[in-house]
């Protein structure tokens, strides 16, 4: 069963299809390329996720007259970076893509956000279409519009708000996803439990091996309620102006993970789990949650095997890293941290001796 919500931004408003199988649905994504008597798209892919379904997607639209120009990167995070944006703006040029010329991820957050970024400045704005593989990306990643590459000195530092067409997550990608990745993604569905869906989170708690078995029903259901959560987020705060920096709980720690370890030795969702027990324990510390929350939390990432605490970078990084955040304002670091499970608010009031507090108790030492 396929089902369809919308992100609603008027005139850039845009479908999500999320159901088994879509990868074959021409239907589904024939309408969003553009009506020309010589119709092509450029599929930017990688390495390990190009072998399983590109010729499958290739064939689809071929079938359709569609010339597919297929763009075939490095997998992984040390990869999204400047150099390797630039092989795709080298495909695009080789091949003469126009404007009219749609650009189509096809793989996960990194292959999104950087085909995203390419989308929006190749031309000065090519059409953009999602084709999420991992966990993360249909649940986050693929929805929003965010797009951008690393720096070495901070990531996500580089990029642009550039909406895609439609994002179609099919779900039977999920199937060839190593463990490790689906665990990485599933640190992102509890996310959204934690910061305004108390419900979906109670659900998590009963459903959670559900998900690690694979679950289709179990992986549609989160999936689909983590999308309208974002959605809905998105919808009302397009640009981060407010409510949607709440979608980066744990990310001001996750992002000093990522950065501080070499990119690619921790998955983002990975890092973004041991970053949300960090902000749940300061949240603790200055009163809001209880030492009972606090354990719930824990309890839930470690039962989807995750890990929950930070590699021993040492204090000084952390907070080195963590005042480059793109949240940051007027040199002031900004947190998203738990009023409640289920409710989560952005502050800048933290007295560095509770940030030193936590980050002394929830990194590994030696």
């Amino acid at each position: 069963m396929v089902q369809t919500l919308t992100v609603g931004l008027g005139e850039r408003s845009y479908p999500i299809h999320i159901g088994s199988g879509l990868l074959g649905r021409a239907d589904l994504l024939l309408p969003h390329l553009p009506h020309l008597p010589h119709k092509r798209a450029a599929v930017v892919t990688n390495d390990t996720v190009g072998p399983l379904y590109l010729e499958q997607l290739r064939t689809m639209l071929q079938r359709h007259g569609v010339e597919v120009i297929a763009i075939v990167l490095k997998d992984g995070e040390e990869y999204k970076n400047a150099e390797t944006l630039g092989l795709i703006y080298d495909g695009l040029l080789t091949h003469r893509c126009e404007r009219t010329t749609p650009l189509i991820a096809l793989g996960g957050g990194v292959i999104g956000d950087m085909t995203g970024y390419a989308a929006a400045t190749y031309l000065r704005g090519v059409p953009f279409i999602q084709i999420p593989t991992t966990l993360l990306a249909q649940v986050d990643s693929s929805v929003g519009g965010k797009t951008g590459i690393n720096h070495p000195l901070g990531k996500n530092m580089i990029g642009a708000f550039y909406q895609p067409q439609v994002v179609l997550a099919d779900i039977a990608t999920l199937n060839t996803l190593t463990d490790e990745h689906l665990r990485a993604g599933i640190a992102e569905v509890i996310k959204y439990g934690l910061i305004r869906d108390l419900p979906f989170f109670e659900w998590l708690e009963q459903n959670i091996e559900k998900l690690l078995a694979r679950d289709a029903d179990a992986l549609q259901y989160a999936i689909v309620r983590s999308c309208q959560n974002k959605a809905e987020v998105v919808a009302a705060d397009e640009r981060e102006s407010g409510e949607r920096a709440l979608l980066n709980l744990g990310h001001t720690f996750g992002h000093a993970i990522e950065t501080g370890s070499g990119y690619g030795t921790w998955l983002h969702g990975e890092a973004v789990a041991a970053g949300t027990i960090m902000a749940t324990d300061l949240s603790n510390r200055l009163g809001w949650v209880s030492a009972e929350d606090v354990a719930r939390i824990r309890r839930l990432f470690k039962r989807a095997g995750l890990q929950v605490d930070g590699p021993p970078l040492g204090t000084e990084i952390y907070l080195q890293l963590m005042g480059l955040d793109k949240k940051v304002e007027g040199g002031k670091m900004r947190f998203v941290l738990l009023k409640s499970i289920g409710h989560a608010v952005v502050t800048g009031d933290v007295p560095e001796q509770l940030l030193r507090q936590t980050l002394n108790a929830c990194i590994k030492h030696g």
